[in-house]
C-alpha cells in the first residue's frame, strides 16, 4: 500500500471487569453508532475480514466484539495479557493504518434484518431504559447488552463482549439491571441473560 495513503492510528487498552477480556480503543469510528458485532471462534465470520484474520492468526482469541471505536478481545487459556497484547496490538494497528476492511458487504444485510422487528409499548420502554441507563456503563467496560424478548414479566437480554462470561455479570444483571427495570417499567418482574 502507498505510504502516503496510510493514516496513523492511535490505540490504547482498558481493563474490563472480566479478567479474560480486554478493550482496545482506537482513534477512529468503524461501527455504526449503537450497533455491535459479536463473534465467537465457533461461528463463521464472513461479515468481518478483520475478525477472520484475528481468529486465524491468534489461536488464543475466543471472542471478538466490535462496537463504535473499540474491539474487545476475550482470551482462552491463561496466558498473561501483557504478552498477548504485545502480539495483537501491532496487528490491529497495522490493519487499520493500511485501510483493510473491517466488514464485508454482508454486514449491511445483517443490520437491515436487525432493525426490522417491531416492538410493543412495554418493549420500547425496556429498550429505552437499557439504552439510557445501562448501555453507557456496559460499553465503558467493553461490552454490550441487547434486548432479546419480553413475555409474562420476564425480560431476556443478551450480554456481549466482555460482559459475556464475566464473573460479575450475574450480580450486575440481578442487582443492577433487574432492579432498574422493575422500578421503571410496569409489568417487569425478572431479567435473565440468554446466549445466541
Amino acid at each position: 500500500m502507498n505510504k502516503a495513503a496510510q493514516r496513523h492510528i492511535h490505540l490504547y487498552t482498558e481493563a474490563s471487569p472480566n479478567p479474560d477480556s480486554i478493550k482496545i480503543v482506537l482513534n477512529t469510528i468503524f461501527c455504526p453508532e449503537g450497533i455491535d458485532f459479536n463473534f465467537t471462534r465457533s461461528h463463521e465470520v464472513p461479515e468481518s475480514p478483520l475478525v477472520e484474520a484475528l481468529f486465524t492468526r491468534f489461536d488464543w482469541i475466543a471472542q471478538v466484539f466490535l462496537m463504535n471505536n473499540f474491539v474487545t478481545l476475550t482470551r482462552q487459556g491463561d496466558r498473561d495479557w501483557y504478552e498477548l497484547l504485545a502480539e495483537v496490538r501491532p496487528f490491529i494497528q497495522q490493519w487499520f493504518e493500511e485501510g483493510h476492511p473491517v466488514f464485508s458487504d454482508t454486514a449491511g444485510i445483517r443490520l437491515a434484518a436487525d432493525t426490522e422487528r417491531s416492538l410493543s409499548e412495554t418493549e420500547k420502554q425496556i429498550v429505552d431504559v437499557l439504552e439510557e441507563y445501562v448501555r453507557p456503563a456496559v460499553e465503558s467496560d467493553g461490552g454490550a447488552i441487547a434486548f432479546h424478548s419480553f413475555e409474562d414479566g420476564l425480560v431476556k437480554v443478551e450480554l456481549r463482549g466482555s460482559c459475556s462470561g464475566c464473573p460479575s455479570s450475574a450480580l450486575t444483571l440481578k442487582q443492577g439491571i433487574e432492579n432498574l427495570l422493575t422500578r421503571m417499567v410496569p409489568g417487569v418482574r425478572e431479567v435473565v441473560a440468554v446466549n445466541r
